[in-house]
């Protein structure tokens, strides 16, 4: 049996890795009786941990929030993980300067050892600069936290049209797309998949009840931001027939909102971009034959392209003007 101190750290370990336990299973983990783990819940308490108890016959437990941050305990994966977290966060509009001075009391306290994986990392990587949208830390932690709870969120939105609603949807990952952060949910008016810049939404207390989770749209929430977002912000939209299996092309065409197969090495793409230029290079990355259906925009485009690089590898060029 472990000692009280070792056992208190393990059980402390425990209730942080989860939300809810029964003493059952605290007991069971930690090779002892539910009387001493309810003796040490108590001794937690008297440390400043807010533990907190459910009645019943088996009795559950929970690591509340209290009024001042606990001492957490991680391991050396968990440690090197969260710097690195804090340090790519301080390239996220909105949370720079909070990620920073995290960054600096973790990294002050880490050991040698991992100090130096982490300084490692951070020497041996380089982040491109870019601009984006202000982002609450309050929000991502509130959305963050309903996700966990599995309560429905309710919130104010505008979109991109700056059309106001009011949303009540629950709510399944957030999602980091380039400078942006994305809310995958399930909109309860909509009865649909959504996706939510979270730029643009404003939380409204309390939460709604708790759901049961559904399968996530598509199997993927990161390709279904890509496609939903791109969607609604691309300005360009076209219809093109790819002589490639539909699975070849969703892997390696992000500018693809919907591909439906045609037969197995054949498929029809609704495909978007910024400008017909921009999606004729994406078109002639996917190195497939395939024809353009209904956007004349984008076949002339395609047209001038082709000329383009005829005359670049014949080693020829226009007659200046």
């Amino acid at each position: 049996m472990l000692q009280t101190s070792a056992r208190l750290l393990r059980l402390l370990s425990l209730l942080e890795m989860r939300r809810d336990w029964t003493g059952a299973d605290l007991a069971g983990r930690l090779g002892v009786t539910p009387r001493t783990v309810r003796s040490d819940i108590g001794k937690l308490r008297d440390l400043g941990y807010p533990v907190e108890a459910s009645p019943g016959v088996q009795g559950g437990y929970r690591l509340g929030a209290g009024a001042q941050l606990p001492p957490l305990l991680l391991d050396d994966d968990e440690a090197v993980a969260v710097a690195v977290g804090l340090r790519t966060a301080a390239g996220v509009a909105g949370i720079e300067e909070t990620s920073v001075r995290a960054s600096a009391k973790l990294e002050q306290v880490l050991p040698s050892r991992l100090r130096h994986r982490v300084q490692a990392l951070q020497a041996a990587t380089v982040a491109v600069p870019g601009a984006g949208p202000a982002v609450d830390a309050d929000v991502l932690t509130t959305i963050a936290a309903a996700i966990r709870a599995g309560e429905r969120l309710r919130f104010d939105y505008t979109s991109h049209d700056r059309a106001a609603s009011r949303r009540d949807v629950e709510p399944h990952r957030l999602v980091s797309w380039g400078r942006r952060w994305y809310l995958v949910a399930w909109d309860t008016t909509r009865d649909d998949w959504r996706t939510f810049r979270v730029d643009r939404m404003t939380p409204r207390v309390p939460n709604g009840p708790r759901f049961a989770p559904r399968e996530p749209p598509e199997g993927d929430v990161a390709q279904f931001v890509q496609r939903s977002a791109g969607a609604a912000t691309w300005r360009f939209h076209a219809k093109v027939r790819l002589h490639a299996s539909a699975e070849h092309v969703r892997a390696r065409l992000p500018l693809a909102v919907e591909v439906t197969s045609e037969a197995p090495d054949r498929c029809v793409a609704e495909v978007g971009s910024d400008n017909a230029q921009m999606l004729a290079l994406y078109l002639g990355l996917l190195e497939v034959d395939f024809e353009v259906l209904d956007a004349p925009e984008l076949a002339a485009e395609l047209a001038k392209t082709g000329e383009r690089f005829l005359r670049a590898s014949a080693g020829s060029s226009p007659a200046p003007r």
